[in-house]
């Protein structure tokens, strides 16, 4: 293979030194192919250029290889840390990677408990809980992380029915004259209005934290030894307060019973893998109490699981012949890239074994020692079974998806009767209007491609400057905001220009014109530029066709790739036609046609994405979010303090002017101004 790199690269290669470290290969482009780690540098990355791997995938990654970096390191860990930080970040083609696209929610416990000594009652000598999402620090109590929103807020509903601990802001807390809703129905003990005092609310607090720590049963032996002392007393009101509680957690108690263990925190990590995808599925469990999973779905497991292999194979000696388990793969790759920055529990059952090397690094890594173990026993053994059938589930739910996309596709293109360069690259963008009696009117414009919706590449489009209701005008609005530019390209492009005669051509052909500028946008998009659609949806009829029509003819676009979605008679799902713009008779494709599920599907989302945008915008302007922006005199601080002391901008609106004008920096003109503004 060495005839095909660099004598830069070669000598590169034999001055690297034998410590452990981290390397990166680069293709020409500057495009990241591999991120490794070794216990040896000159050893591991020499192997790649001493042998001809003819056209295996090794030998692919290594023909592409223009130029590497490598980072010496002291230690295991530390290569293990910065080899999973770079694949995070670099995202390299021929490593395992798992996307994590948001942060693990946690509980939150506002503030320390036992801030007791003030006179006056505030809302930090009553720490609230809450759901938390985001970086953590030592001013407050978090207990987590949790695998999913749902297990937070079940879990903020059981300290509620045990513990009534509040939820509310500080800014209500500190604005109730009357105990609320949550008080009635017995989930908070109404601290706000001096219903508990502070000593009692904090014991509260501490016996929820101890309950969250698993420490349930100690718990629920002092709560029943205090309501015997209040009995003793003949304190019948106070032993019954507790009676209720003890009932409560009892009941709590009770409904976990199969999921309480001598664990108290611990991962359980099952792996599958078929048909070319993988799935890692994460089941947690925090205090002894099961929290239910979550499923995570590798890429590039193929190309990465070869280079492994043959990593694995110069590390024994074997040339190569050393193979692991893509199991095993992907499971070393998930721990490895999952527990940077995540909290990793003592104990870690997995569905097979991992290397000993990995652990201990993630243990030095961490400050904590932990343990895995993939043949365990009892209570353990129900865990790994139950996470490995859920790992089964989502793979197959996975595979049977894309499959069924995949024939969606197939079936609506040739139902149209497109030709598209690549059915993988099939692209659909939808378009829907969205307002009520002409207030607030939104247009939404949602992606299919690559067999699935898009969603980081859906847009939003305020519509201004119309008549109210005028669906037409929105629509023709969007599409010439939408595609002005790509047409700007598509004429821009070198070979962008019609063939010979066109420009003379008489106004009958001005769809040839249309096309030769819609290929010519093609063209352009293929070398980094915005994309014409393989086709564009419209939500309507024979009208909102005419004027997208309008508009595709006007920038010079393929008329071909509009089609509008008709409703059919009464508005009946499976019933709708499809309408052409470039003339073609409508077309009903049948209830249980494949290629209307897609339509069907991708303008469904088009309609809820335009909804939810249009409600939230209408929300703002009826309770004045944006006038009390737009007040002169009102900066940024002074918008904060009047939120943060009105609890919104609903506080705001109700205050009267001497209550605006206490806020520090409001003057008692500018309280008037701004009550004038939101009234």
């Amino acid at each position: 293979m060495s005839e095909v790199h660099s004598d830069q690269l070669l000598a590169e290669v034999a001055a690297l030194p034998q410590l452990p470290g981290v390397y990166r290969y680069f293709d020409q482009a500057g495009g990241v192919l591999y991120v490794g780690k070794a216990r040896n540098l000159k050893k591991r990355v020499s192997s790649y250029f001493q042998k001809n791997h003819g056209g295996t995938r090794i030998g692919h990654m290594v023909g592409k290889i223009a130029r590497m970096e490598t980072t010496v390191v002291r230690s295991e860990a530390e290569a293990l840390l910065l080899e999973n930080n770079l694949i995070k970040a670099l995202n390299p083609r021929f490593n395992i990677l798992f996307r994590d696209d948001k942060s693990y929610p946690y509980l939150k416990i506002h503030g320390a408990a036992d801030k007791v000594g003030s006179e006056e009652q505030t809302a930090a000598q009553f720490p609230r809980v809450a759901y938390y999402r985001g970086a953590v620090d030592r001013k407050h109590r978090y207990f987590g992380p949790y695998p999913s929103a749902w297990a937070v807020k079940e879990s903020i509903q059981l300290l509620q029915k045990v513990f009534r601990l509040r939820t509310c802001e500080d800014t209500v807390f500190a604005n109730r004259t009357r105990p609320c809703l949550l008080y009635q129905i017995k989930r908070c003990s109404g601290p706000c209005v001096s219903l508990v005092s502070v000593e009692d609310y904090q014991r509260d607090v501490r016996n929820a934290e101890a309950f969250l720590l698993g420490d349930a049963q100690q718990v629920l032996q002092r709560l029943e030894a205090r309501m015997m002392e209040h009995a003793e007393k003949l304190e019948f009101e106070q032993a019954a307060e507790l009676r209720n509680q003890v009932a409560a957690l009892s009941r709590v108690l009770h409904q976990q019973s199969v999921d309480t263990g001598t664990d108290k925190d611990v991962d359980i990590l099952a792996a599958r893998v078929q048909g070319g995808k993988a799935c890692v599925n994460l089941a947690m469990v925090r205090g002894g109490r099961h929290l239910g999973d979550r499923a995570y779905f590798p890429t590039h497991l193929e190309d990465a699981a070869a280079v492994r292999d043959f990593d694995r194979g110069e590390d024994a000696g074997q040339d190569g012949a050393s193979s692991q388990p893509v199991e095993v793969q992907v499971l070393e790759a998930f721990i490895a890239q999952h527990y940077i920055g995540v909290p990793v529990p003592p104990f870690l059952i997995t569905s097979h074994p991992v290397g000993r090397e990995l652990i201990g690094a993630l243990s030095e890594q961490s400050g904590v020692r932990i343990n895995a173990v993939h043949n365990p026993r009892e209570q353990r053994r129900v865990w790994l079974e139950m996470a490995d059938k859920n790992a089964g589930l989502q793979l197959a739910r996975l595979l049977a998806e894309e499959g069924s996309q995949q024939a969606r596709t197939r079936a609506l293109v040739e139902a149209l009767q497109l030709e598209p360069d690549n059915i993988d690259n099939f692209r659909v963008e939808c378009f829907d209007i969205s307002h009520t009696a002409g207030e607030a009117t939104q247009a939404s414009c949602v992606v299919f491609h690559h067999h699935k919706m898009q969603n980081s590449e859906y847009r939003r489009y305020n519509i201004e400057g119309i008549t109210p209701g005028d669906d037409y005008a929105a629509m023709r609005q969007v599409l010439a905001r939408r595609y002005s530019r790509l047409a700007e390209a598509g004429r821009d492009a070198p070979d962008a220009s019609p063939p010979p005669g066109v420009e003379d051509a008489p106004a009958a052909d001005a769809e040839v014109e249309a096309g030769a500028a819609s290929a010519g946008a093609r063209r352009a998009s293929r070398g980094g530029a915005a994309r014409l659609p393989d086709l564009v949806l419209v939500d309507g009829g024979k009208g909102q066709v005419s004027m997208a029509r309008e508009v595709f003819a006007e920038l010079g676009l393929d008329l071909s790739v509009i089609v509008g979605v008709e409703k059919g008679e009464g508005r009946r799902v499976g019933l709708e036609e499809l309408v052409f713009a470039d003339g073609r008779e409508k077309v009903w494709l049948g209830k249980d046609s494949a290629a209307l599920m897609l339509v069907a599907q991708i303008r469904d989302e088009a309609h809820r994405f335009a909804i939810t945008g249009m409600r939230a915008r209408r929300a703002k302007v009826r309770v004045g979010g944006s006038k009390l922006e737009e007040i002169p005199g009102v900066g940024a601080k002074k918008r904060a303090r009047l939120l943060q002391r009105f609890g919104g901008i609903r506080g705001v609106a109700s205050a009267g002017v001497e209550d605006i004008a206490t806020v520090e920096g409001i003057s008692r003109e500018l309280a008037e101004e701004i009550y004038r503004a939101l009234h």
